[in-house]
């Protein structure tokens, strides 16, 4: 399976509270974090809900 690299790049400050426990949920605390995730669709999901906020690599 592929893995997906996500990396927070806006702050958290300033966004409903639903896409901060997103972004909890992904482990994204700080601005520059770079997580690492097996490519499956509930990550896919989270991803969308807060790909105004994060950057993706593959």
């Amino acid at each position: 399976m592929s893995e997906i690299k996500v990396k927070l790049v806006r702050s958290r400050i300033g966004i409903k509270p639903a896409q901060k426990k997103t972004l909890d949920a992904l482990g994204l605390k700080h601005r520059e974090m770079v997580k690492t995730f097996k490519d499956n669709a509930a990550v896919r999901g989270m991803i969308e809900q807060v790909k105004h906020l994060i950057e993706v690599s593959e």
